[in-house]
């Protein structure tokens, strides 16, 4: 069919509101800094960071002493746990391979653990962030690195277990902390004064430790700063797609999320007795950062999908309407009525090619170069992480 004036001219105009959104939308990719902010009232220094990795791995803060932060959040899988949802109390190994102990009652964590790399730079967006106010936990129920490190400590099917009520286990671990004659001289180093051994400064020794797991130097952060031969053809196309289908409405900025809430109805999950509504019992989430996917696997809230392809076409049956399913399915939850689905959700373009070179994209996000150091005791003479090994 030969084409008119007119179609040629609406063809042109397509394609430069195409080149035009694109443009927008690399506007919006930014490299992560070299180094996260930290608050006033807990700078990171050396003292705190030190303190705080013995903290990280000493079980002594679970009730019953058999699991540590690091349990969950592990340099071996991205410090994340390699499960779909955590074990916590009164689980025995490591990553996929945890299981439950003998003679107890399954009761898994309802969420994925996610990766505590860059955790430093949450609520970092284009415009900046603040330390203090930055939303934690898929569910954004608390702010700040310092007030989310004393939470899980406070879960029961997390760290805290059955040995004491929840009001009691911050006084309680404290306590134990004080009993331990080399925690006192670390806290105090730290934090000076004869009574350093506080919630407050736990806190933000764990916070302070956490503040150096950074992964900053991945092939799309050396892109952006200037080298362009740091991302391949297939990942330079996966960047133009991830921003004209609209991805980066909801992943943009250095973390590649805006840290908001969106309904997406994500598959439930078969383990639990009662469907995890999320924020408000909306079924909304928290906007996850992208990066690091590559050691952080399986995803979303509740580790439905266990390889990016899935993700991907997840993303692709919200984007045409269809693909509703149920607990523990492979559509969308059926708790979730399609016009409760986000309308950034509903409104990506996912149709036609390009699905690989996404993928691809997302893989130039990964920075392997992250702090592993395990240290090799803790104070408290337990064993290093929690019940790690069967």
């Amino acid at each position: 069919m030969r084409r008119t004036p007119a179609m040629l001219a609406l063809g042109l105009a397509m394609t430069l509101t195409a080149v035009a959104a694109s443009l927008t939308a690399q506007a919006r990719f930014a490299a992560l800094p070299a180094a996260p902010p930290a608050p006033a009232d807990n700078p990171t220094t050396p003292d705190r960071v030190a303190l705080g990795r013995l903290l990280f791995w000493d079980p002594i803060l679970s009730g019953q002493k058999d699991v540590a932060c690091a349990t969950c959040h592990h340099p071996d899988f991205g410090y994340s746990d390699g499960l779909a949802q955590s074990i916590g109390a009164n689980g025995v190994g490591l990553g996929p391979t945890r299981t439950f102990a003998a003679g107890h009652t399954a009761q898994p964590v309802k969420r994925n653990s996610q990766t505590i790399l860059n955790v430093a730079f949450n609520g970092l967006t284009e415009e900046g962030s603040q330390p203090k106010t930055a939303p934690m936990f898929w569910d954004l129920r608390v702010q700040s690195l310092e007030t989310q490190a004393l939470e899980p400590l406070k879960a029961v099917d997390e760290m805290r277990g059955s040995t004491f009520p929840e009001d009691r286990a911050i006084p309680a671990v404290v306590a134990r902390l004080n009993a331990v004659p080399e925690y006192r001289r670390l806290f105090a180093r730290a934090f000076g004064g004869t009574a350093a051994v506080t919630e407050q400064n736990l806190g933000r020794a764990l916070a302070a430790f956490q503040r150096t797991l950074v992964a900053t130097n991945a092939p799309f952060d050396r892109y952006m700063r200037g080298d362009t031969t740091a991302l391949s053809p297939d990942q330079l196309r996966g960047m133009d797609r991830f921003g004209s289908a609209g991805c980066i409405q909801c992943h943009s900025g250095p973390m590649f999320s805006d840290f908001a809430a969106h309904v997406l109805g994500v598959p439930g999950s078969a383990s639990l007795a009662e469907p995890d509504a999320g924020v408000n019992k909306t079924f909304a989430f928290r906007t996850p950062s992208l990066r690091n996917l590559g050691s952080t696997a399986p995803y979303m809230h509740n580790g439905a999908f266990q390889t990016l392809p899935e993700v991907v076409n997840f993303y692709q049956r919200i984007s045409r309407g269809g693909g509703r399913g149920g607990r523990g399915g492979r559509g969308v939850n059926l708790q979730v009525s399609r016009d409760q689905v986000d309308p950034l959700a509903r409104g990506l373009r996912m149709g036609g090619r390009g699905q690989r070179d996404l993928v691809a994209f997302l893989s130039a996000l990964d920075d392997p170069g992250f702090d592993r150091t395990i240290p090799a005791r803790v104070p408290s003479g337990l064993a290093v992480g929690g019940r790690l090994r069967p």
